[in-house]
This record gives C-alpha cells, sequence and structure tokens, in this order.
C-alpha cells in the first residue's frame, strides 16, 4: 500500500532486517526534516540489503550532509523511542500532510475502502503500514551510503528527487562484513574495469545503453559465442541467424504490440509500411518452423541464435553492460512432441550446467514458476508442463524451490540464478513453456496418424544476454578472466632493446601455437612493464633478456605476483596450452 518492502516469510533473520531497515528509513527521514524543514518525503522502503529514502529538497545532499543525518539518527536511537502505529481517518490524514504533495498523491492511489496508518517515533510520523520494530533501540548499527537522483515513481517527466541509500544490521560486526563486501564490489565494478581494461564503453553521441565493444571486449566476447555455438552444435541445436526488424504484422499476430508496445521503440516507415526493431526473437524461429510441411519424424528441431534485440528501457535503470537497450540473447528455442518434452527440457539442465561450470560457477539456485492467476492453455496442458519441469528437476536430484504462481501467462518456467565470488545472484538462465504463440501462429506438425497436431514450444536462454553475463562475468573474476577467456594471455617483456628481436621471435611462436601474446617494447623500466601488465590482469609476463636468449627460454611471472623463475619456451607453451584449452 505505501512505503513497505517485500518481506521474505518464514525466515527469521531476514523479517528482523526487513524491520530494522524499514525503521531505520523513518528515523533517517526524521532527521532529514530535522535539518531540511522544508524537505517533502516521497517512499522510503527497506531493500534486500538496507534501505533507502526519496526526499524534495531545494539543493543535492553533500557528503556533509550525510554525516550530519547519520549523526541524528544515531542520537535518535540511543533515545529508544517506541514506534506506534495508529489508524487515522483520510480527513484526518490530509491535514497531517498538508505540505507533504508526494504523501497526498500516494494516498489519493489507495481505494476507500482501505484503512490508512500512521507510524510514529518522538515528533515524527510517517504514512506507513509497516511492519516496524519495536522501538529505534532496535537499530543497533546503520550507515548511510550514498545520494543518487531518483525520479518521482520512476517517470522521467517527474519531478526528480534527491535518494539517500542506507543500510542497517544487528551487529556492527555485521555492518562492518558488510561494508567490506560493498568495497569490494566497488573493486570489482565492471564499468571501472571496462574502461581499465579497455573491453567496452558507452557514448552520449551513439547513445545511451548502446555498448561499443573494444577489441579486447569483443575478443573475450568472440571467446564466449564460439563456444556457445560449438557446444550447441554437439548437442543437435541448428544454428540460425534473423533480421533486427520486422513488419507490424509479425508483432501483432505474436502479441508483442499489444502486450510489450512500451518496451518497444517507434516503428520505422519501409515502402509505406511499418518495421519495428525486434524485442525479441521468437517470431522468427516461428517463421522458420513454418516455412516447411513438419513431420512428426523432424521433431524435436531446435533453434539457436545469439540473436541481438532493442528493448526501451527508461534512461535511469540503466547501469553498464547490466541493463541496456540493445543485446545480445542466447536464444534458443524447442519445438517437440508431447512425449519428448521431459527429455528435451532435461536436455537443456545438463547444457546449462556444462556452460555454467565452464565459466567458473558452480553455485546456483532453481526456481519453478507455476501458473499464475491469468493464463492461456487448459488446465491439463499447464499440469503436463508444469509436471514435465519438475521430473526434469527431480531426475536430476537437483534441489529447487516451488514460486507458486510467478510463470509468465503463457507457461509455467524454470529460471536459475548463479552465485558469484562475492556470493551475490543473477538471474542468467531461464527455461520457459510457451502455449500462446504457437496458437497464435498456427503452428502444426504431420502426427503418426496423418492428422494434425500442435507442437509444444519451449524458450529457453541460458547465459541470459551477452552483455549482462559478461558484466557478471568481469565481477566475478575482478577482470581477471581465466587464460582461455583472457584477451591477452601472455606479455613478453624485453629487457633491453637488443632483446626485442628474441622477444618478436617468443610472440610468433606462442601465436603460431594459438596462443594470444603481444610484446611490450616500450621504452620503460622492466618494472613498470610488469606493473602495467598486472594492472591489465594478463596471465603471463614473459620476461626476456641475455640468458633467456641464450637457453631459449623465458622468465616467468604470473599475475598474482607470483615468479615461476626460467623455463623452456617449448614447456612455457605446453602449460599455456593446456590452460587454454580447458574449455575447448
Amino acid at each position: 500500500m505505501l512505503d513497505h518492502g517485500v518481506l521474505e516469510h518464514g525466515n527469521p533473520l531476514e523479517e528482523r532486517r526487513h524491520r530494522m531497515r524499514h525503521s531505520a528509513a523513518h528515523v533517517m527521514a526524521d532527521a532529514v526534516l530535522k535539518l531540511f524543514p522544508e524537505a517533502k518525503m516521497g517512499i522510503g522502503p527497506p531493500t534486500q540489503d538496507g534501505f533507502y529514502y526519496d526526499f524534495d529538497v531545494s539543493r543535492p545532499f553533500t557528503p556533509e550532509d550525510l554525516e550530519r543525518i547519520e549523526a541524528l539518527m544515531r542520537e535518535t536511537i540511543a533515545s529508544n523511542l517506541p514506534f506506534r502505529r495508529e489508524e487515522i481517518s483520510r480527513q484526518q490524514a490530509r491535514a497531517m500532510f498538508a505540505r507533504q504533495d508526494y504523501k497526498l498523491e500516494i494516498m489519493e492511489g489507495i481505494a476507500e475502502d482501505t484503512a490508512l496508518s500512521i507510524y510514529r517515533h518522538g515528533e515524527f510520523m510517517d504514512l506507513c503500514q509497516g511492519p516496524h520494530v519495536s522501538s529505534t533501540g532496535e537499530i543497533p548499527a546503520v550507515k548511510l551510503l550514498s545520494v543518487a537522483g531518483a525520479y518521482w515513481r520512476g517517470d522521467e517527466h517527474r519531478p526528480m528527487l534527491q535518494r539517500i541509500y542506507g543500510t542497517a544490521f544487528e551487529t556492527q560486526e555485521a555492518l562492518d562484513e558488510h561494508l567490506a563486501k560493498l568495497a569490494e564490489a566497488e573493486r570489482r565494478d565492471h564499468r571501472a574495469l571496462g574502461r581499465q581494461l579497455g573491453l567496452f564503453s558507452v557514448h552520449d553521441e551513439i547513445g545511451p545503453g548502446l555498448i561499443v565493444w573494444h577489441p579486447k571486449g569483443a575478443l573475450v566476447r568472440s571467446r564466449i559465442e564460439d563456444y556457445w555455438r560449438q557446444i550447441h552444435l554437439r548437442r543437435g541445436y541448428n544454428l540460425v541467424y534473423s533480421p533486427h526488424i520486422g513488419r507490424a504484422q509479425l508483432w501483432q499476430t505474436s502479441g508483442h504490440l499489444g502486450f510489450y508496445r512500451d518496451s518497444m521503440y517507434a516503428p520505422l516507415e519501409v515502402d509505406e509500411q511499418e518495421y519495428f526493431l525486434k524485442p525479441m526473437n521468437c517470431p522468427f524461429h516461428i517463421m522458420i518452423y513454418r516455412s516447411a510441411l513438419r513431420s512428426y519424424r523432424e521433431l524435436p528441431l531446435r533453434l539457436g541464435e545469439l540473436g541481438t534485440v532493442y528493448r526501451y528501457e527508461r534512461s535511469g535503470v540503466l547501469h553498464g553492460l547490466m541493463r541496456v537497450r540493445g543485446f545480445t540473447q542466447d536464444d534458443a528455442h524447442i519445438f517437440c512432441r508431447p512425449d519428448q518434452v521431459e527429455a528435451e527440457v532435461g536436455g537443456v539442465l545438463d547444457l546449462t550446467f556444462e556452460l555454467l561450470r565452464a565459466f567458473g560457477f558452480s553455485d546456483y539456485s532453481i526456481n519453478l514458476s507455476t501458473r499464475p492467476e491469468k493464463y492461456v492453455g487448459d488446465n491439463d496442458m499447464w499440469g503436463f508442463a508444469t509436471e514435465s519441469l519438475r521430473k526434469a528437476l527431480v531426475g536430476r536430484n537437483l534441489p529447487y524451490e516451488v514460486d507458486e504462481g510467478g510463470g509468465a501467462f503463457y507457461g509455467p518456467k524454470i529460471d536459475i540464478k548463479i552465485k558469484d565470488a562475492l556470493g551475490r545472484a543473477w538471474q542468467c538462465t531461464t527455461v520457459q513453456f510457451d502455449f500462446n504463440l504457437p496458437e497464435r501462429f498456427d503452428l502444426t506438425f504431420q502426427d503418426q496418424n496423418g492428422g494434425r497436431s500442435r507442437p509444444y514450444m519451449v524458450h529457453r536462454a541460458i547465459l541470459g544476454s551477452l552483455e549482462r553475463f559478461l558484466g557478471v562475468l568481469i565481477e566475478h573474476y575482478a577482470g581477471a578472466f581465466p587464460p582461455w577467456l583472457a584477451p591477452v594471455q601472455a606479455v613478453v617483456i624485453p629487457i633491453a632493446d637488443r632483446h626485442l628481436e628474441y622477444a618478436a621471435s617468443v610472440q610468433a611462436r606462442l601465436q603460431g601455437a594459438g596462443l594470444r601474446a603481444e610484446v611490450d617494447d616500450r621504452g620503460e623500466r622492466m618494472n613498470q612493464k610488469i606493473r602495467q601488465a598486472q594492472l591489465q590482469k594478463v596471465p603471463y609476463m614473459l620476461v626476456v633478456g641475455d640468458k633467456e636468449v641464450q637457453d631459449s627460454a623465458v622468465s616467468v611471472r604470473l599475475r598474482e605476483g607470483e615468479n615461476l623463475g626460467p623455463m623452456p619456451l617449448d614447456a612455457l607453451v605446453e602449460r599455456m596450452r593446456g590452460e587454454a584449452g580447458e574449455t575447448k
């Protein structure tokens, strides 16, 4: 109803943190109003890791302001003021919040027959349904983190408010541990590392949310794509390509213009016909299926594509590689008979974990999402599809949680989240049934009796989008990719100019073995070159001087700082090829 977050029932620690952080948001708003009496309050919910509150103030908050606000918060916490809930009438609420325009607007959006409530502590009150802790003293450890702009209700046509982020924990030790994780996350920020390592960039001249891949970033991406194609071909997928635009009629038939229009870009006019940039790849794969009369003998038909799509995202939510407007999905659609469904879903799961393990992810969580209140298809279809997903999970002894009613209107699904080196969860894999599109496009196949039957259609993306997955990879490895993915696997560092010729021959030997190597021929000191290679996260630094030239060797240093000493060049090549071949 009001400024409350999603409460994770059944987990006592999370419930306690939810209440505590919600209460901390109120304590923060109280402090802001004491220091800035003219401030107008927006909303202040708890979040997964903390809380925030939005304010309309005459100027942006400064770091010094945050220090003053936090100091006042600590005074309020030390006072151990009780939180008290009161139900009030709308007339009372309008009087209480007469100068709080955003609170009045919130009230207008609440049904007349819904009771309003406020929470008080000391002289502060806020329109809120809770829950809260008993008193301010039950907020043992609190910290304000940052300020950012946030449009009111996420609408760029509404006022820009100042959002203060903070966090609270049950002990100072837990807070310190969280702050250390935040510092480590900042060190791993893929946007900063993307600039440092020369992987990608975003330019206002091109447009926000549109990624430009630099040579090193493109090389990492191509390694991922090459492996993706190889493993899909090995598992019986047919690789396809589709256009970036399609006629309006296609998107009308698919339902995207009806259900997804707000996320699509304005149409293009071609030969007096409307065309749209594609937000999804599925209609194109469906047209490939429809291009011929299909027999039951041809199924399953697995069509896979690294297909670039375009979706409108508000500028305020764009975030490096994680949230963009143009991205490439590792998309595939499987058209199959009912008797093939369970095996096909199982095959997708096997492929998923093979791919994720190759990129270094072994910790994950799985959700099985079932039929929502509004859905297409009959109950028997839903029951069959949901049970097929469940059997595929159970048959592989995969633990999962059921998200009741969490499926899309067109079918149940399996969602897999991976956890990175910091324990953060990222949504990657989705295996999704679709009862809608086969009906809309009247898909059929000739069955064993010579009649027409409707195929089952399974959408699936394993990595999700390549942009987002690469952002996760950068942060997971802090930019230090495993050797098979590293854009530069070795830098050859000549000690003096007289060693340049030998350095070039070492580079040629490595490149001839299929390895990626560079020579640092700058007129810098050796230690500076080693340091630069470490900053660029290059796995191997190969120092060559008189001794190495004489022995046809290299002196090997690793990016972690370990010095392996002299090594015959052939032995190094064998070692590096072994590492580079960990994933074919």
